[in-house]
C-alpha cells in the first residue's frame, strides 16, 4: 500500500497538493442562451484537502454531489470560481497556456467513460502517443517503441499498435486510457470512477493495474468512486461528498469502523456484509427524500433536510442545523468531520 498521510508528515514530507475553499459554480440557462448569474449550480461548494506523495484519496458520495466536477477542477479541466490550488508548493490556480501544458505533464487523468475518452478515428499508437506529440517530447527509442512498452505494462498486446478503439472491449479500452495517463509518469492521477462502466470481473483486474503502476511510478491518485469496497481497498484516506462539501474525512480504516457523520453512516449501512448473519441483524439506515438542488442548497448544514440524526435533536440543537454551517472539525487525529452533533456509532463494516 503507498505512503500514508500519518507516516509522510512523520518522514517530513510536504503535500504535493493543497486545495483550499475551491469552487466550482455553473451558470445557470433560464431561456435560450440567457444564463442567470445570480443563482448558479453550486457544484463545488468550498473543498479543501491535502493531498501527500505516493497516497491515493478516496473520493465517495451520491451521484449528483460534485465528485468528478472536483477532479476536473483541480486539474483544472474546469477553471476554478474561487479558492486556490497549490502544487508542489506553487499557486497554479487558474493556470494559463504555457504554464497549464506544462501542468499536463504532471498531472493528467483516467476518465470514466472509456469509449467517449478516446477518439474513434485515432488508432491506439496515436492516442496513446498523443502526450508525447502535444509536449514534444521524443523517448528514447522512439515514440512507437514506448507507446508499445506502455501497451505491455498495461496488458495489452503490443502488436494491435494500429487498431481502433472500437476493436477492443471496454476493460482494454480503460487500458488505453491509463497507458495514455501515465505515458509522461505525471505525479498525479485523478481517475474519475474509472471501472464503474465495467464488468465486475475486469473492474478487479483495473483496481489492480493501477495499483502496479502507483507502485512502479510513484503516483499519487485521487481515486473517485461510487463502490465503497473498491474505495476501501485502493484508497488511504477517504473524503465523502455530499452536495458540492466534503462532509468527512479520514484514514480509510477509521472511516469505515468508526463513521461520524450522519451521511457517512447511512452510505456504509447500505454496503452488504459477506455474512448473512451479521447482515440480517444490522439496522439500515434511510435517507428520507431527495437529494436537494445546488442551484438552492438548504441554508446551515446541508444535510439537515435528510439527516436521521437531526429529527432526533432537540429544538435548538435544529436551530443550530438550520441557521449554522458546520466547518469541518477534528474528533480525532486525523479525522475532520463537518457535523455539529458527530458522534461514534457501532456501523463498523467489516
Amino acid at each position: 500500500m503507498s505512503t500514508t498521510p500519518v507516516k509522510a508528515q512523520r518522514d517530513g514530507q510536504e503535500p504535493i497538493l493543497r486545495v483550499k475553499d475551491l469552487k466550482k459554480y455553473f451558470p445557470r440557462k433560464t431561456s435560450g442562451v440567457i444564463r442567470r448569474p445570480d443563482s448558479p449550480v453550486q457544484a463545488v461548494d468550498g473543498v479543501s484537502f491535502e493531498l501527500y506523495p505516493g497516497e491515493t484519496l478516496g473520493v465517495v458520495g451520491e451521484s449528483g454531489c460534485g465528485k468528478s466536477t472536483m477532479g476536473r477542477t483541480v486539474l483544472q479541466l474546469l477553471e476554478p470560481t474561487a479558492g486556490t490550488i497549490e502544487f508542489k508548493g506553487k499557486d497554479v490556480t487558474g493556470a494559463k497556456g504555457r504554464e497549464l501544458r506544462r501542468l499536463r505533464t504532471e498531472m493528467q487523468m483516467v476518465f470514466q467513460d472509456p469509449y467517449g475518452s478516446l477518439n474513434p478515428r485515432q488508432t491506439v499508437g496515436s492516442i496513446v502517443g498523443a502526450p508525447f506529440a502535444i509536449q514534444g517530447i521524443t523517448p528514447e527509442g522512439g515514440v512507437k517503441k514506448r507507446v508499445q512498452e506502455l501497451m505491455e505494462r498495461v496488458g495489452l498486446n503490443p502488436e494491435h499498435y494500429n487498431r481502433y478503439p472500437h476493436e477492443f472491449s471496454g476493460g482494454q479500452r480503460q487500458r488505453i486510457g491509463i497507458a495514455r495517463a501515465v505515458a509522461l509518469q505525471p505525479d498525479i492521477i485523478v481517475c474519475d470512477e474509472p471501472v464503474s462502466a465495467l464488468d465486475v470481473s475486469i473492474q478487479a483486474q483495473v483496481v489492480n493495474l493501477l495499483e502496479d503502476i502507483q507502485n512502479e511510478f510513484g503516483i499519487t491518485y485521487i481515486f473517485i468512486a461510487h463502490d465503497l469496497s473498491v474505495v476501501r481497498h485502493i484508497s488511504d484516506r477517504v473524503a465523502v461528498m455530499y452536495l458540492g462539501k466534503i462532509v468527512e474525512l479520514t484514514d480509510r480504516d477509521t472511516l469505515y469502523a468508526d463513521p461520524q457523520h450522519p451521511y457517512t453512516q447511512a452510505l456504509l449501512s447500505a454496503v452488504p456484509l459477506p455474512d448473512p448473519r451479521k447482515e440480517n441483524k444490522r439496522d439500515r439506515i434511510l435517507l428520507t427524500g431527495d437529494l436537494p438542488s445546488p442551484i438552492n442548497p438548504p441554508s446551515g448544514c446541508v444535510f439537515h433536510t435528510r439527516c436521521p440524526k437531526y429529527r432526533t435533536l432537540t429544538d435548538t440543537e435544529k436551530k443550530r442545523c438550520v441557521e449554522e454551517v458546520p466547518l469541518p472539525r477534528e474528533t480525532q487525529a486525523g479525522h475532520s468531520v463537518a457535523c455539529h452533533y458527530a458522534e461514534s456509532t457501532n456501523l463498523a463494516i467489516v
